[in-house]
């Protein structure tokens, strides 16, 4: 069993390093450090990461900074209604030898790198989203028969425009269940934007260095697993997620009444990595309820939905994912 000073020792070096990469990303990305963290998040806790926001927001160019500051093999996929399966996964080709020989070769196809951009991921059709899913989930795919592993690490960080926006559609259930968060890109503040028009519109612009390697981010992948959680962290945990299924004893009558279907275990799991993430993010050696707080709308936003008549009355989920988590943390402190 390793000794705990080992442990706090490597934790601390790997938030100075975190505090290197950030600061690195936002030479290029300036501004919106919610969304930076949430994307940092995803990638330390070995996840994929879904950006919704409208075009021209900077959610191409963070991914774009952060395949060069984590040192990535990186490619990028511009969704479109054409783009067909073989287009992502790679196809067999029939080869010609110089002896008259025929046989099939194999032609990787984008997927097969360690950071993929899937650039307006909902422009796609459902037959070519069904694609990643398979890759998502178990980093392998499957052409003409032969599974064909993706390697370590290997990551998907989607933009995807409002759904209201023609040309879109909505991505199936299964798939979003698959990205650890869903990250909100919204508009900067005033003093954000002088800074994007100044620092963008001159002759010359800060570049990004590399901060992580591959194997690098590997070890802090492995190290933020080995991170202690509390036994009132993990409950806490437990009574968010149950408490969106409107089938459970611990539903609230607002939940019965405006949640069309709750969140599942990997909900419970995502929340067990991200807030071991955001406590590394704020210089933390452990997670607290803060964290499970602050993580449950990103975590859960994308795995449960309202209902007919909750939309129609126009309710937010948002608004009750957040209302619902602030209440169990007020009743934890209370405890």
């Amino acid at each position: 069993m390793s000794d705990p000073s080992d442990l706090v020792a490597e934790i601390e070096a790997l938030e100075d390093k975190l505090a290197e990469a950030k600061g690195s990303i936002t030479r290029r990305f300036i501004g919106q450090e919610r969304v930076v963290d949430l994307t940092l998040t995803a990638l330390l806790c070995g996840g994929h990461g879904l950006l919704i926001g409208l075009p021209g927001l900077g959610k191409t160019r963070l991914i774009e900074t952060l395949s060069t500051v984590m040192g990535l093999d990186g490619n990028r996929i511009q969704f479109t209604p054409d783009l067909m399966p073989a287009d992502i996964l790679g196809s067999e080709v029939l080869d010609t030898a110089a002896d008259g020989t025929r046989a099939f070769r194999f032609i990787p196809g984008p997927i097969f790198c360690q950071l993929l951009m899937a650039d307006e991921i909902n422009r796609a059709s459902p037959r070519t989203q069904s694609a990643l899913l398979q890759a998502m989930q178990e980093r392998t795919v499957t052409v003409a028969g032969e599974d064909r592993s993706l390697g370590a690490p290997f990551h998907v960080l989607a933009t995807q425009n409002p759904i209201e926006q023609e040309g879109t559609y909505p991505l199936p259930e299964a798939q979003l269940d698959r990205f650890l968060v869903q990250i909100d890109v919204n508009y900067p503040d005033r003093a954000t934007e002088r800074d994007i028009l100044i620092a963008t519109t001159g002759v010359a612009e800060d570049n990004a260095t590399q901060v992580f390697s591959r194997d690098e981010l590997l070890a802090a992948q492995t190290l933020l697993r080995r991170m202690p959680v509390g036994d009132a962290v993990v409950e806490m945990i437990l009574d968010l997620v149950r408490a969106f299924r409107p089938d459970q004893p611990e539903a609230s009558d607002r939940v019965r009444e405006t949640v069309a279907w709750g969140p599942g275990p990997r909900a419970a799991q995502a929340l067990m990595l991200t807030v071991r993430a955001r406590a590394l993010l704020e210089g933390r050696l452990a997670p607290n309820a803060e964290d499970v707080i602050d993580m449950a709308r990103p975590v859960l936003s994308h795995r449960m939905a309202l209902n007919f008549a909750a939309r129609a009355r126009g309710d937010s989920l948002a608004d009750l994912i957040e209302t619902t988590a602030a209440g169990l943390g007020r009743d934890q402190a209370a405890a």
